[in-house]
């Protein structure tokens, strides 16, 4: 992030308020309307994506079946419609909301933290990791459920790995902490590819790939329970510690100047960010890009101050994810796994920043 960006985020550092001059107050006001629009944005991507697919419901009917779930209504779907909106379409928009919504504020937090807008929430190897459980686990023959599990778990340790290795070694901190990254990624990364050596070509091969390329298909309501809980509270502190966030932009000096806690509040950041993606992936597989291009794009529209940037990444990338997963399961009449979207999407949109700006 170029350094006249991190001085015009952290204008006013308190929690409340921007600094007094008008182009900062101008500022704000462009982005709270952003964030508004972004808000509605979801809404009308969540609601279209519940009625969109091979069946359609109608816009009523979908109203009536959410309503009689609190009050009684008189029965006007069937039961197959009922079945197919309350067990696939709804649990599946649910998680699509939620992982889009995490990726894209892991990004963020990863990339003010470490000072470095190349950064995406892989970039200490949860995503690798938590292949590496989950090809495992395949291999093992555990359920779904177990695979998940194996998952989660990977990716914390891999990132727990990291912080280990980055906490021995010498040098500049923050530079050894992704090196860490990049090392220990490739190690399991290169663990997952014996996975595909070793597995049975017939059914643990297609498993172990299908989850690498990463998809919403399947998606069930006791999932979403489940990682809600983690998902809900990684991004509540990552929300809470957006104008620290600011802070840390602008150096280990400068925070401690101002009385923080630099390497703490680093430190918070980093877990509550790690738990997200972990919980992330270990339900839909690796989906790339996410992390990394929404922030991009939403510093463009708010820009650099992270209270509102946050927000703003958090509702762009749930409502991101939830388009591009209508596209997987809609464009063909086999659904194409999500990662593989993102990444089409992704990728030359990245391209088309660093050779548009100067400064990402």
């Amino acid at each position: 992030m170029a350094k006249d960006e991190r001085l015009a985020a952290s204008a006013s550092m308190r929690p409340g308020g921007d600094c007094g001059c008008p182009r900062a107050s101008e500022a704000a006001r462009s982005g709270r309307a952003v964030v508004a629009g972004l808000a509605v944005f979801v809404v009308v991507a969540a609601g279209v994506s519940l009625m969109l697919g091979r069946y359609p419901i109608d816009p009523l009917q979908a109203i009536a079946m959410l309503v009689d779930q609190v009050i009684p209504l008189p029965q006007t779907w069937t039961d197959q419609q009922a079945t197919l909106f309350f067990n696939v379409r709804l649990p599946r928009v649910l998680l699509g909301l939620m992982v889009g919504c995490c990726l894209a504020v892991a990004g963020a937090a990863y990339q003010g933290t470490f000072q470095n807008p190349l950064v995406s929430p892989d970039i200490l190897g949860a995503s690798q990791g938590a292949a590496f459980g989950a090809a495992l686990a395949i291999l093992l023959g555990f359920s779904a459920a177990g695979v998940s599990l194996a998952a989660f778990a990977m990716a914390l340790l891999t990132v727990f790995l990291v912080l280990l290795i980055s906490a021995r070694a010498k040098g500049n901190h923050m530079m050894v902490v992704v090196l860490a990254g990049v090392m220990v990624s490739s190690l399991f990364q290169a663990g997952v590819s014996y996975a595909k050596l070793v597995a049975d070509p017939t059914d643990e091969l297609a498993d172990i790939t299908y989850w690498l390329m990463g998809s919403l298909t399947g998606a069930k309501m006791s999932e979403v329970a489940t990682v809600f809980p983690l998902m809900l509270g990684g991004c509540a502190v990552l929300f809470a510690l957006r104008w620290r966030v600011n802070i840390l932009t602008m150096g280990d000096d400068e925070a401690a100047t101002m009385g923080v806690n630099a390497r703490l509040i680093r430190i918070v950041v980093i877990v509550a960010a790690t738990i997200v993606t972990a919980s992330s992936v270990c339900v839909t597989g690796m989906i790339g890009w996410v992390g990394l291009v929404i922030p991009h794009l939403c510093r463009m529209l708010v820009g650099a101050d992270y209270r509102r940037l946050i927000l703003a990444s958090m509702l762009m990338g749930a409502g991101f994810l939830l388009v591009v997963d209508d596209v997987a399961r809609l464009a063909t009449t086999a659904e194409i796994p999500i990662g593989i979207l993102t990444a089409f999407v992704g990728a030359p949109f990245f391209l088309y920043l660093i050779t548009r700006r100067k400064k990402l």
